[in-house]
């Protein structure tokens, strides 16, 4: 009797609620848990990194995206070495214990090291760098590998589903660290977050099972996971400069970071005045983070599969172009903390719930071997490259001498404004990839794959 009623409570949350067929319940389930424990893991620490930013000083955030660029364009090629050498099942789980150790490693250098040479500033901007590059890397990875074994027709239906357990992961760490931060302390946060990220592992090794079991599915036609994606280091690099489609995708990647790096910019000027305190600082994000993450997982579960199924990739993408040019303007009339707060919260929450899938959607109509490493240079070193743009245009935009001599002085207003036709570019761009996206999806569907 037990077992019937919780097979009919499944059948009906994960059938008719969310249009999850019987035999993907499994795979569903374990990437739920996943991309849980990534983002649980990661938003743990990101309100670290945050405050560390304006302890470091808001005039250094521009050298801290250069710094986290130059790295990715070390990892980047490394990454395509490995990917092009070994098998999926094989780097899939070392890249993530290959990040469980640094956390750990971050977490005795944070207990040990709190004076003299190594003083916690540096330590910081150290931290700073290392979870930039360890956010985008995680993060590109699961994508890269829901793209890999989920077909086209699965991801319009499940992605933004599978996206709501990362936003349940990133409320539950954020709400760790907002709980605990002032009772613990920064440092000891971090063995929680590599315990979290180490059950990550455990889900990868569960949906290679689900994929060994379901030879004959079309999941087993669209990855093979026990080859290497061939291919030289700097393939992704070349894959994206010689295909318009990867392009476009690369340039909403520079538009939405520069767009997020000033409202970022501008929180670090204003919070460094308006709240004292390295322990308060890092609760104020945790809230902004929370707010966010609360807003992206309700889009989520409840609202994206019909945006997408509604309005198509295209409209469903200039979603969040039409956001930011409501908020900047409105930022430009009131360009205070609150309204920067309210602004990072709209365009992260409902970024996570109508972009974010969507895009990784726009990776189902591509090869394999794109979907890994092209992808992988987009969401990490050409993302990057969008945080420098940002931060440095900014930054000029507010303050730039010449000769000691004042040639522009900007309020946070007046950058409000000139983010408008940026923001004006990525509605344009957004709209063409839904075109592309779809021509490819029929060319592909011609050839009978799904």
């Amino acid at each position: 009797m037990g077992s019937n009623l919780i097979l009919k409570f499944r059948t009906f949350v994960f059938g008719s609620l969310f249009d999850v067929k019987a035999d993907e319940y499994k795979a569903v389930g374990w990437s739920l848990a996943y991309f849980f424990c990534v983002l649980a893991s990661y938003y743990i620490l990101r309100p670290i990194r945050e405050s560390m930013a304006v302890g470091s000083g808001p005039d250094t955030i521009p050298y801290l995206f250069m710094g986290t660029f130059a790295l990715m364009m070390v990892a980047t090629p490394i990454f395509g070495w490995v990917t092009s050498r070994y098998p999926r099942q094989t780097f899939l789980p070392w890249i993530y214990l290959f990040f469980i150790c640094n956390i750990l490693v971050f977490w005795v250098l944070f207990l040990i090291f709190t004076e003299g040479e190594f003083s916690p500033i540096w330590l910081g901007r150290t931290f700073f760098l290392w979870l930039s590059v360890f956010n985008l890397f995680v993060v590109s990875v699961f994508w890269s590998f829901m793209a890999d074994i989920y077909t086209r027709v699965q991801g319009r239906r499940l992605f933004g589903l599978i996206t709501a357990g990362g936003s349940v992961g990133a409320l539950v760490g954020g709400g760790a660290t907002r709980a605990f931060v002032e009772d613990i302390g920064n440092a000891n946060l971090f063995p929680i977050a590599a315990a979290v990220l180490s059950v990550a592992v455990i889900c990868i090794g569960k949906l290679r099972e689900w994929i060994t079991e379901t030879k004959e599915s079309q999941a087993q036609k669209t990855v093979e996971i026990d080859r290497p994606l061939g291919g030289n280091p700097f393939s992704g690099i070349t894959h994206v400069f010689q295909s318009n489609y990867f392009l476009a995708i690369a340039a909403c990647s520079v538009i939405a970071s520069l767009l997020g790096t000033a409202l970022y910019m501008f929180a670090a000027n204003l919070v460094a005045d308006a709240i004292p305190g390295e322990n308060a600082r890092t609760a104020f994000f945790a809230n902004i983070n929370n707010w966010a993450n609360l807003i992206a997982l309700i889009g989520q579960m409840f609202l994206v599969r019909h945006v997408v199924t509604k309005l198509g990739i295209g409209r469903s993408l200039a979603i969040m172009p039409i956001i930011s040019v409501i908020g900047f303007a409105y930022l430009a009339i009131d360009p205070i903390l609150g309204v920067v707060a309210l602004l990072t919260i709209a365009r992260r929450g409902l970024g996570f719930a109508f972009s974010k899938p969507p895009t990784d959607m726009l990776y189902s109509v591509v090869t394999a071997e794109e979907k890994y490493k092209a992808k992988n240079f987009i969401d990490t070193a050409i993302y990057r490259f969008g945080d420098i743009v940002g931060t440095w245009s900014v930054k000029l935009m507010m303050s730039l001498s010449i000769a000691g001599k004042l040639i522009v002085s900007l309020s946070i207003a007046g950058v409000s404004v000139v983010m408008l036709p940026f923001a004006a570019l990525w509605l344009f761009y957004a709209l063409w990839l839904g075109r592309e996206y779809k021509r490819k999806a029929i060319a592909l569907k011609d050839q009978g794959l799904t």
